[in-house]
């Protein structure tokens, strides 16, 4: 294997993953590369020569924990390293937190458009301490989304605010720092000692202004991301490889950094 780790994929339970992946596409007007299941994930990572995968859940209402927990505790593995999904409106946040610190994941995934809220809302500095102290990684979307009116609800400017607020919270601003909202990443968020990783961009940026982004960005602070399956793992190594980076820095991208951070 290469040692490359993609920090951002999904998959879904065999029974969930036809209609799952059905409703997600329609929704989103954007076509799967895999069934959603651990097994089409793991064929993709094969065939892209991907180590390890970071497979983030998305629970939409608080309900959902117990039966993500439990889901993720079943595909742990060498090469999968699930990232459980908090709601930000469970009774039980801080709770519930404990039971993944407890159970031994290093991340939890947040979606504020599918859990319907602000990322800088000061009723979660609480949460956000929390994760701070333990050291967890916080995968967030950030920018807008392919399935929803475009809101502000973790654009750059809210991204930025956050991380100024934690400074030691290690937050993964998904879709190089902002979906669709390019200008502003490059006026918030590029340059600052702030995790963002290449989904979607390598697929939504002309690759000179992705590139010029990449080498103005602090070197330790890129992550490669796919979005799998809403984008093809060997694809997106392909395009990334094609923006012909610095060695040294594409290692750090589809690599180093993310076997540090999860480590």
């Amino acid at each position: 294997m290469s040692g490359y780790i993609d920090i951002h994929t999904h998959a879904f339970p065999d029974a969930l993953a036809p209609a799952t992946i059905a409703h997600l596409a329609e929704e989103g007007g954007i076509p799967a590369w895999t069934d959603g299941t651990v097994a089409g994930l793991l064929t993709s990572m094969d065939e892209a020569g991907i180590e390890k995968s970071v497979v983030c859940s998305i629970a939409t209402k608080p309900a959902q924990f117990a039966a993500i927990l439990k889901w993720s505790q079943t595909i742990r593995s060498e090469r999968l390293i699930p990232f459980p999904s908090l709601h930000p409106g469970d009774e039980q946040l801080l709770v519930h937190l404990r039971e993944l610190i407890d159970a031994g994941f290093t991340g939890v995934k947040m979606h504020s458009y599918y859990q319907n809220y602000h990322l800088d809302d000061p009723s979660l500095y609480e949460f956000h301490g929390a994760l701070t102290e333990a050291g967890l990684v916080l995968v967030i979307h950030a920018g807008f989304d392919f399935a929803f009116a475009r809101t502000r609800l973790a654009d750059p400017r809210r991204i930025a605010a956050i991380c100024r607020r934690f400074p030691k919270l290690k937050l993964i601003a998904t879709h190089m720092g902002g979906w669709e909202d390019w200008d502003d990443v490059e006026k918030y968020l590029v340059g600052q000692p702030i995790y963002m990783e290449t989904s979607l961009a390598l697929d939504s940026l002309a690759p000179p202004r992705l590139r010029k982004m990449l080498l103005s960005h602090p070197v330790d602070y890129q992550l490669f991301g796919t979005d799998s399956p809403w984008t093809g793992q060997k694809e997106s190594l392909a395009k990334l490889t094609a923006l012909d980076l610095p060695p040294k820095l594409f290692a750090r991208i589809t690599s180093a950094n993310a076997h540090a951070l999860l480590s």
